[in-house]
This record gives structure tokens, C-alpha cells and sequence, in this order.
């Protein structure tokens, strides 16, 4: 059978998974009576809620006699690692854009590595629907972007199909009129444009695995393309190693990939896409070859992670009251675990139990958290910094290029909150009361930013970024938050009394029966320093009443504290503390008048 394998890459949110759901169910492969509403590639709970692919994923449907390979990709870009690692099992790529918001930093991003690795493009201009829709612009734009990106003349050669994912539509006009319904259109130019894959089934064997996963039965699995030869069940085989080293193992168990499902297979040839397992410790880049025919594939690039926390077990005086796992070293094994299937992901540990954790941004090391909660467990985790990296003496520090959308009335506060942060505009353009910037930001001044930015738009901007480069290190102090936090001076339950009296002092984060302990954020201040407060006083009784003594306490609504917002606000002497059914800030140091000893020494030092 004929083969193709293909890749799709995106901005995030511009529907890659709607797209592969689509073409999955409008291929055939399903009967007339199954129920698909509820089949997606995003399999993951996590991934469900939040509407993005974390992890990329493979499918495969056969169609015309020919088995497409399609490789499902993450859009965000601290996932851009997924993204790197599987363009060497792929011979082209579709590349989907918005017909509204065009082409976005992460199109720059998984452009320039599909043409790194020579993958031919086909451009899909996704949600044509859109009554926003602007068809000739973006492709305009998607024009400039591959010029801009060193693209040849093969490659400015690119189909343009225009599909509404969602609906079920495609065809090869911008004409709304001419959509029709299913995904023949993108099929054949698959066919047509995407080169059958290289490879000879008769030369040994050449397979490397460039995504992992595990599976409590198997352990752990390498997936890949077998570049060369035969692989089957039950084959000695050489793992040739990372560092030069070479391991025998049989393989295990072969899989392959059809519509949903990962099916065991006895043998794949040169050009399938399969997962192997039978080597506990497989890694991404490693070559797996015949026993006795030792051909190493040139390894696999893998950006370094560009962010870090620390994570440690919780020291609260709640710990153990919500999580069932709440020990360093299961806190340890739990990461290094995370560590076998994330190759983006660095960890090491320092002292007092806790471990530095390295990832490729705030929204990478925030899945992991959110993942290691709903598993039972609690931690604190601290605020997120950058990695300094020193190259030649002169330090450096990660950028990022930033886009964001807003409407024309919240610019001025957004450009000057940029320019306190280190931001450089690159370039402004206004359409339909709406503005769109362009910035080089240093990765430091994005952190917090994004609370700040739905304040400053009423939650009707819209960022996204990706990295850039490593520069030398700015020189502009972008500072911690400006105001201060309330911080409960006692333990126990908080009352609506308590809370009534502080309300003019900020914003309170809890509402009255919440448990608390000393050391805890409760609320924030409207004044630029710290101010401890007792929540948990209760009104005292009388047998003396006043008129209008027992008017009902009307307490303003609490503001609701996630993850996300709790990494986003924290200063570096705080810390979250994360269990499976509570988000709470704290002060690094609990007692009170520690802390305030400890604060007084750092102004006068």
C-alpha cells in the first residue's frame, strides 16, 4: 500500500484537532450507526477543558488505496517541542491559519521548522464561515510570511484549500458558495503534493522514536518513523544510545495507528509511523538497528527549556488534610516520571526537598501542576523565573515575540505597560477597531503579564507568543507586584464579621467559614506594603441591642483564585501551595513576627 505521512501545524486555537476530527469522520472509516460526537484526538481531560493539544498524536486513515499518516500537533508554544521533534517523521505539512486573525507567532514558529526539515506545505485557510472571515488578506499575509522565511521557489508553490472545520466543508475557492461538505479536496492534495515517504524496505533497519509514552503494562514507548528496513515482534534489535553506547533488547510489542485507536501490528517497513516497546528507558533521538548492523541516525534538536520554579513538598500547617501523596521523594519519582515522557522538561534537586523544575514556559510547568493535583497530591511551588544563560561572559536571557489584539480604546494603557516591562514594539496595524502590535518582549516581563492585560482590556484583548532567541540581558528592572497582600495573622475559620471590617483595605481572596492559618494571603491590599490581619475574629455578644444591630452582612464577592492566577501574582517571598481541591498563597515564612524581622533586614541591607 502507498503511503504519505503529514503533519499539522497551526497557531494555537485555529482548530488542527477540529480539522483531523473532521477528515477522520467524513473518511469512512466509521459505521453509519456509530456514535462520534464525543471521539476526539484530544483524549485528555485536561485537554478537553481547556480546548488546546498539549500532547501531539498520530492517526492514520487509508483512502484511495494510499495510507495517510497524520500527525496531530500542539498549537501552544511552550508545547513547541512536539512540534520540533515530529517533523523528521513527516514528508509534508498542512499548515491551518484562522480567516480572521491570519497568520499569528506560532505560524512563524512551526513554518520555519517544517521548512527546516523541507517539509512541503499546503496551506489551509480554516474557519472561512466566519462573518469576520478575510480570506484574501491572510493569505496575503501567509504570502509575506514565506518570503520572509527564506522560502524557495518549490515551496512559494503552496495549494491554498479553504475548509471550515467545524462545519465539515472544504473546497478550493475562497467562495463561500462553493463549499462542499467532506474533505475530499485536502485528501487529494495530500496525494497529489505530499511525496510518497524515503526509505528502502531492503537496507537494514533504521528507526527513531521521536515522541514517548507510557503505558503501565508495557512501560515505556518510543514512537517513530522507521526510516529504513523491516521491524517485527519479537526482534533482537540495538538501541544505539544518546551517549554513544549501545543496548540489545527484543521488541516487546509493535503498535500501529488507525482513526482512534493505537492497534498491535507484527511488522512495519521503511515509511510507517509505529510505537515500540521492549527498552524501559527508550529516549527521542535514539536509533534503533539490527543487532548485528550498528547505523546511528544524526540525533534529534531539542530546544532548552527557558523557565524554572521550584517545587517542594508542602510545609503548610494543612498539609495532609486534602492530597493522600504529599512526601519529597513521591514528589520526585512523580517528576522524573514526567521527565521519561517530556523531553522539554529538566529537573534537579536542590535543598530543603524541593526541586528545581525546567520547562519551556508558564503554561508547560502549569499542566504539569494541574496534572499532579487531580493525582492526589500537594506541593508549593514558587514563582516562575527566566534562565540566565552565560555565553562568553556576557549573560543572556530568553525573548519572546509577542502579538496582541486589542480594541482601540485600551491601547495607550497596553503600550505604556509594555514599555515599563522591556517590550520593543516592532510594528502597529489598525483594521475594524481593532489594533494589532507586535513586540520583542524579554521573556521576565511576560510573567504577570497576562492578569494585567485582561484588567487593562476588559478581557477583550487577545496574546499569544513564542520564543525568539537568547539576547543579552536587559537592563530595565521589571519589578515584582505593586501592591501588597493582607496576610491572616491567626488560625482557624474565617467569619463574614472579620471580613466586613476588611473590605476596605482591599480585595479579600476568601469568603467567610474558609479555613485559614497564619502566613496566609487572604485578600489583596490597596496599599504598596504587606498588612496582617486578623480574619477569623468573631462580633462580640451582648445582651444589648441597638437598632439595626441585625441587618444581614452584604460581603462583596471574593476574588477567585486558579493556578494560572496564583503563578501570575506571586511575589518571589511567596509561595502557592496546591493540593487536589485547594489553591492557596502563602508567605514563604509563616510567623508573623519572623517575617516582619526578615522584611525589615532586606530594606536596610
Amino acid at each position: 500500500m502507498k503511503k504519505r505521512n503529514v503533519a499539522i501545524i497551526a497557531h494555537v486555537d485555529h482548530g488542527k484537532t477540529t480539522l483531523v476530527d473532521g477528515i477522520l469522520k467524513h473518511s469512512g472509516m466509521f459505521r453509519d450507526n456509530e456514535d462520534v460526537s464525543n471521539v476526539s484526538m484530544d483524549s485528555n481531560a485536561l485537554e478537553r477543558e481547556r480546548g488546546i493539544t498539549i500532547l501531539a498524536k498520530t492517526t492514520a486513515l487509508d483512502y484511495k488505496d494510499t495510507r495517510i499518516n497524520i500527525l496531530d500537533t500542539p498549537g501552544h508554544a511552550d508545547f513547541g517541542g512536539e512540534v520540533e521533534r515530529i517533523m523528521n517523521m513527516v514528508d509534508g505539512v498542512l499548515l491551518v491559519v484562522d480567516a480572521y486573525e491570519g497568520a499569528m507567532p506560532q505560524t512563524r514558529f512551526v513554518l520555519k521548522k517544517a521548512f527546516e526539515a523541507g517539509a512541503k506545505p499546503i496551506v489551509v485557510i480554516n474557519k472561512v464561515d466566519k462573518p469576520s472571515a478575510r480570506c484574501d488578506k491572510v493569505l496575503d499575509e501567509i504570502l509575506d510570511l514565506f518570503i520572509e522565511l527564506g522560502a524557495d521557489d518549490e515551496q512559494l508553490d503552496f495549494k491554498v484549500i479553504y475548509a471550515s472545520a467545524l462545519n465539515g466543508t472544504c473546497s478550493m475557492s475562497s467562495d463561500l458558495s462553493t463549499q462542499t461538505e467532506g474533505f475530499h479536496e485536502i485528501l487529494d492534495t495530500i496525494l497529489e503534493e505530499v511525496p510518497a515517504p524515503s526509505g528502502d524496505s531492503e537496507k537494514p533497519l533504521q528507526f527513531q522514536p521521536a515522541l514517548l509514552d507510557y503505558n503501565e503494562f508495557v512501560g515505556r514507548i518510543g514512537i517513530g518513523r522507521v526510516h529504513n528496513g523491516c521491524i517485527k515482534t519479537g526482534q533482537m534489535v540495538s538501541c544505539c544510545r544518546l551517549d554513544g553506547s549501545v543496548k540489545q533488547f527484543r521488541i516487546q510489542k509493535l503498535f500501529g495507528f488507525y482513526g482512534y485507536k493505537r492497534i498491535e501490528i507484527e511488522q512495519a517497513e521503511a515509511g510507517d509511523i509505529v510505537a515500540i516497546a521492549g527498552l524501559a528507558d527508550i529516549s527521542v533521538g535514539e536509533t534503533i538497528c539490527n543487532a548485528d548492523n550498528i547505523l546511528p541516525l544524526p540525533k534529534l534538536h531539542i530546544d532548552e527549556p527557558t523557565l524554572q520554579m521550584t517545587f517542594g513538598a508542602n510545609s503548610s500547617p494543612f498539609v495532609g488534610k486534602d492530597g493522600k501523596i504529599v512526601t519529597a521523594r513521591k514528589i520526585e519519582e512523580r517528576l522524573n516520571r514526567e521527565c521519561q515522557k517530556d523531553v522539554s522538561l529538566k529537573v534537579e534537586p536542590v535543598a530543603n526537598d524541593s526541586f528545581l523544575v525546567s520547562g519551556r514556559g508558564e503554561l508547560h510547568l502549569g499542566i504539569l501542576i494541574e496534572n499532579m493535583r487531580r493525582e492526589g497530591f500537594e506541593l508549593e511551588v514558587s514563582k516562575p523565573s527566566v534562565i540566565i544563560k552565560e555565553v562568553d561572559g556576557v549573560k543572556m536571557e530568553p525573548f519572546e515575540q509577542l502579538q496582541i489584539e486589542v480594541p482601540e480604546d485600551c491601547v495607550g494603557s497596553v503600550i505604556e505597560q509594555l514599555g515599563l516591562r522591556g517590550a520593543k514594539m516592532e510594528n502597529m496595524m489598525n483594521f475594524e477597531n481593532q489594533v494589532r502590535l507586535n513586540y520583542t518582549i524579554p521573556s521576565r516581563g511576560l510573567i504577570g503579564f497576562s492578569t494585567d492585560f485582561m484588567t487593562l482590556t476588559k478581557g477583550y484583548g487577545i496574546m499569544s507568543h513564542t520564543f525568539k532567541e537568547y539576547a543579552k540581558v536587559e537592563s530595565v528592572d521589571i519589578g515584582e507586584r505593586k501592591l501588597g497582600v493582607l496576610v491572616s495573622v491567626d488560625t482557624g475559620a474565617s467569619t463574614a464579621y472579620s471580613i466586613g471590617n476588611l473590605e476596605d483595605r482591599g480585595i479579600m481572596f476568601i469568603e467567610p467559614g474558609t479555613d485559614v492559618y497564619e502566613g496566609m494571603v487572604v485578600g489583596e491590599c490597596n496599599r504598596e506594603n504587606d498588612l496582617a490581619v486578623n480574619v477569623t475574629k468573631g462580633k462580640n455578644l451582648t445582651n444589648v441591642r441597638a437598632a439595626g444591630s441585625d441587618h444581614t452582612v452584604v460581603l462583596k464577592r471574593p476574588r477567585p483564585i486558579t493556578l494560572e492566577y496564583a503563578l501570575d501574582y506571586i511575589n518571589s517571598d511567596e509561595l502557592v501551595e496546591v493540593t487536589p481541591n485547594f489553591i492557596r498563597i502563602r508567605k514563604r515564612i509563616l510567623d508573623t513576627e519572623s517575617r516582619k524581622k526578615y522584611d525589615a533586614r532586606m530594606k536596610q541591607s
